[in-house]
């Protein structure tokens, strides 16, 4: 007779099983992530049909099988219907998916991970319905969550000072062209006079790559991921240079045959940007009023935020988020 597990788990993903079944992929609690097959969950009059969703919370009754598990009983404990009835929350929340997929372990519990996820799905919904007004308010929730999965997992990127140097970074909203730099190989956010000086001595080779400003991502540019470039320093300047290929995953850092290190710089930041980069360790982001802290939740600077973090989540699990396309062409 099969051993017969119990489990509390939120659906991530399905995929047609069969004539009427579908095939799972949980995390749970307890057990991390598992497949099963919810057999005839696919039928007009099941009641695994609803419970197969995705992002429904179930308390789960499992049948060990030889080759695949079986829901034998579920019970719904949560779920998050307001998610599919708004196109740019559905595809937050499938991004979400995406990424606990990469960092999930099996066989193994996963409480916290487990608790983060619900936590953040349940504040997308709760957001008000996407409009022109309020549209950034998703990418904002999103990075949020992204950074705190991160977090997690032990890779989150350092905001708060220079990778480099370990000197604080502050914003400076005085100067309108204050920049930071960004290195997903270097770990996080990086001074430019810090970079440069590094490089003027010798000890550091640069290469450039995509700026993933607003100022140089348009609603007419189709999306874009990073492609290496290499950049030819002038008199210790870094030169970035606009990538043009899609699709590539940044290698790691490595030597360029010398003994200077190879170090990629991904982007640069504007005080803005840095300063919204810099709430996401916050438990939770900070409430605040119309008009303040330049239109915190409807600054587009979002936009390039979710970008920078997207492309440093796709370099340290090697592999692309594909709902990152959908949110690129929702906010196209």
């Amino acid at each position: 007779m099969s051993r017969v597990y119990k489990a509390t788990g939120i659906n991530l993903k399905s995929m047609p099983l069969g004539e009427s079944d579908r095939l799972l992929t949980i995390l749970t609690r307890e057990f991390g992530l598992i497949r099963a097959v919810a057999p005839g969950s696919r039928k007009h009059n099941s009641k695994l049909g609803g419970r197969s969703a995705s992002f429904v919370v179930n308390e789960l009754l499992i049948a060990k099988g030889r080759s695949l598990d079986k829901i034998t009983q579920a019970e719904t404990l949560e779920s998050y219907p307001g998610l599919s009835q708004d196109l740019a929350k559905l595809s937050a929340s499938q991004y979400l998916a995406e990424i606990i997929l990469c960092c999930a372990l099996s066989e193994q519990p996963q409480e916290e991970l487990f608790s983060l996820l619900n936590t953040h799905l349940g504040r997308l919904e709760k957001l008000p319905s996407t409009t022109s007004k309020n549209s950034y308010t998703v990418l904002a929730h999103l990075a949020h969550a992204v950074f705190h999965i991160l977090a997690l997992s032990g890779i989150a990127p350092q905001l708060q000072a220079c990778c480099l140097t370990q000197q604080p970074l502050i914003p400076d909203f005085s100067a309108p062209q204050w920049r930071v730099g960004f290195s997903t190989t270097a770990g996080g956010t990086v001074s430019l006079s810090a970079l440069a000086r590094l490089q003027a001595e010798g000890r550091l080779s640069v290469r450039g790559r995509l700026q993933v400003s607003r100022s140089l991502y348009t609603a007419q540019e189709a999306p874009v991921s990073v492609a290496e470039r290499n950049a030819t320093p002038s008199q210790g300047g870094i030169t970035t240079q606009t990538a043009e290929s899609q699709g590539e995953i940044v290698p790691p850092l490595q030597t360029d045959g010398s003994e200077r290190e190879m170090l990629t710089l991904n982007s640069q930041l504007s005080a803005i940007e840095l300063a919204l980069l810099q709430h996401l360790p916050k438990p939770q982001l900070p409430f605040v009023q119309e008009n303040s802290f330049h239109m915190y939740f409807s600054d587009p600077s979002w936009r390039s935020v979710e970008r920078i973090l997207r492309q440093y989540t796709e370099y340290h699990f090697g592999r692309q988020i594909r709902s990152g396309a959908l949110m690129d062409t929702y906010f196209a």
